[in-house]
């Protein structure tokens, strides 16, 4: 089940993101990135509230969940500024690309904090992606390329997406034998609600403008948010039955779904190398799936 939820996740982040940098003419970088949560967050809670009329039973929640889920949902908000600051720098596709270093430090951390290490061949499918993202970022003149603004903002997105997506691994196996649905819809509901109260908190003591843009914008905005909700809902689905590194691994494919949109939507257009960096991207990613 996890492999077309994971698939579904991507479908909805690519969507997501490409708006998300739409947005940047409306938005500043940080409003670009609070609408998802101001959205975003009624959603997730009234799916949660639909769920228990249907007779779901609501998971016991610990103490340790909510540092650990906090913790998720302020790494995914300072990714998801990094990571519109990565478009800004080069463009949606490559700054996109760039952020998939999350796979490697994903795999590590993992295997550090979760004790859920790859085998062998999952090991080696990470260093094929690594080697696809050092490709993109200029082959022999990589330590130049690597000091490029897109780098340095995609790789810090890639950390911090990992950093989330162990928390929401961590948090949602962490609240008992309830159903893994709703156990991901719950987390997700909690994390959107910090995110909203903390990111709102800050917009309003440094930049309250960006609030009333983001209502005032209600229409591109809200469209953000309902795809942000479904895609969060899906890797706090998958998070749940899979292990964090895995679930990343096959969620590169967006790579493909994002060149498609860099392409024929934003009409950004990338170099021969960039399209065969992705593709050496794409077959590491089959081979962490295969044998990792």
């Amino acid at each position: 089940m996890w492999i077309p939820v994971t698939i579904a996740a991507a479908v909805f982040q690519t969507s997501r993101t490409a708006l998300q940098h739409r947005l940047r003419g409306l938005l500043s970088v940080s409003g670009a990135g609070f609408v998802r949560y101001l959205y975003g967050a009624p959603l997730s809670i009234m799916a949660t509230a639909v769920a228990l009329a249907a007779g779901v039973r609501l998971p016991e929640i610990g103490w340790q969940f909510w540092p650990t889920i906090a913790a998720g949902g302020m790494a995914q908000i300072l990714a998801t500024m990094c990571l519109i600051k990565a478009f800004d720098a080069r463009d949606f596709a490559v700054g996109t690309v760039f952020s998939k270093t999350e796979l490697v430090q994903t795999a590590v951390l993992s295997a550090l904090l979760l004790g859920e290490p790859l085998r062998f061949g999952g090991w080696i499918g990470v260093i094929v992606c690594l080697s696809g993202v050092a490709l993109l970022a200029g082959g022999s003149r990589l330590w130049h390329a690597w000091r490029a603004p897109v780098a340095r903002w995609g790789v810090a997105a890639g950390g911090l997406f990992a950093v989330s997506a162990i928390s929401i691994r961590s948090a949602s196996t962490g609240l008992g034998d309830s159903p893994a649905v709703m156990r991901a819809i719950v987390t997700l509901a909690v994390m959107n609600t910090i995110q909203t109260v903390v990111h709102g908190g800050y917009l309003v003591a440094r930049d309250r403008t960006q609030i009333q843009l983001a209502v005032q914008h209600w229409r591109s905005s809200a469209v953000v948010g309902v795809l942000s909700v479904c895609g969060s809902a899906c890797w706090a689905l998958a998070f749940t039955l899979q292990n964090a590194a895995k679930v990343r691994a096959l969620g590169q494919v967006e790579l493909v779904f994002t060149f498609l949109v860099s392409y024929l939507v934003l009409h950004d257009r990338q170099t021969r190398r960039e399209v065969i960096a992705s593709a050496v991207v794409i077959a590491g990613v089959v081979l962490t799936v295969a044998a990792g």
